[in-house]
């Protein structure tokens, strides 16, 4: 690493942390920490305003926890379903009745019960975009049992939990545990001590701000599910980038899945450049991220080999509130990676 890299980097860094603090200054989003790594060793993280603003204040910190949200996608449920592959414990081409044979079990002929794998990672299935499964009821067994049996409305591919909801069923099925009980992986947890997490949202039916337990509706009833629940740092998300840009962090042929497209926006679990994406404007062809409600994002460029996150409570207290998060996520990218 010579200095005039280092120096390079810094700047590159300090240009793309300016609108965070500039979107705080502004009452866009109470908080914010950007983190950003390439392969020459560079890392800087920093932080700026709260984790949380009622019903305490408490600043924000380069560590404070973030409920990663849909990041468990591509963090947790990915990596699992692809290393579940290379082992040759799963066929991705397979229908998930293979593991979950009860899905849709009292009609044969369901489109549910064709759904494949690979379409599951890659949303190019037709479940819906988005379903209130936990006004069905608190209990997850019964919960786990509706969503199996339940004849889904049918419509165009579009991007749906329910996707990695299944997936998560597969990955209780073979292991016998809950999602909750699996190892969260190095770094991670499924949850975070109230007082070193970002608050999220002034929940209108747990009738509390919720800080350190999953905010996402469905995992909560859920008890934990395959599609979001995940809680982690800056620093163990850059880590677990800093592992797929070296290579170690998954069999060359998962992280060559990652990065391979099934379709115009999306690869295996992850989403890929497209006009308009979350990533900016100058990102190379081989990158992959992925965002998450609560306003948490990760970017990973292979071809300039480098990652960046960036982790925010754009919805405390409350999301509906119109943050500037899509506007934001794509000044960052685009200046992380501009010449």
């Amino acid at each position: 690493m010579t200095a005039a890299g280092n120096m390079e980097f810094v700047q590159r860094f300090d240009q793309a942390f300016a609108p965070v603090e500039a979107a705080v200054a502004a009452g866009r989003i109470p908080g914010g920490v950007l983190g950003m790594i390439d392969r020459d060793g560079n890392r800087m993280v920093r932080a700026v305003g709260l984790a949380q603003k009622i019903p305490v204040t408490r600043p924000m910190f380069a560590d404070t926890w973030f409920d990663l949200a849909s990041l468990t996608k591509v963090i947790f449920t990915t990596p699992r379903i692809l290393a579940l592959a290379e082992a040759g414990t799963i066929d991705l081409d397979a229908r998930l009745i293979s593991l979950l044979p009860d899905l849709r079990q009292y009609d044969a002929a369901a489109w549910e019960r064709k759904v494949t794998f690979r379409q599951c990672l890659g949303h190019q299935t037709p479940f819906p975009a988005v379903e209130p499964l936990y006004t069905y009821g608190r209990d997850p067994d019964l919960l786990r049992a509706f969503i199996l049996q339940r004849e889904w409305r049918a419509g165009p591919p579009v991007y749906s939990d329910i996707n990695f909801i299944l997936l998560g069923f597969a990955l209780e099925r073979l292991t016998g545990q809950t999602i909750r009980d699996m190892d969260a992986g190095p770094g991670f947890a499924f949850s975070a001590a109230p007082d070193q997490a970002a608050a999220t949202e002034d929940c209108t039916w747990r009738h509390r701000v919720l800080s350190g337990e999953v905010h996402d509706d469905n995992c909560s009833a859920l008890q934990g599910a395959g599609h979001a629940g995940l809680f982690g740092t800056a620093g163990s998300i850059l880590d677990f980038a800093e592992g797929l840009l070296a290579g170690t962090g998954a069999a060359e042929r998962s992280i060559a899945l990652m990065r391979t497209p099934l379709s115009a926006t999306r690869t295996h679990g992850w989403e890929r450049p497209y006009d308009g994406w979350s990533g900016g404007n100058f990102c190379s062809p081989g990158t992959i991220g992925h965002t998450g409600f609560t306003g948490t994002g990760l970017w990973i460029d292979f071809d300039q080999g480098r990652a960046w996150t960036l982790l925010t409570n754009r919805i405390h207290p409350t999301r509906h509130f119109d943050s500037g998060i899509a506007a934001l996520r794509q000044t960052v990218g685009d200046l992380v990676n501009r010449a």
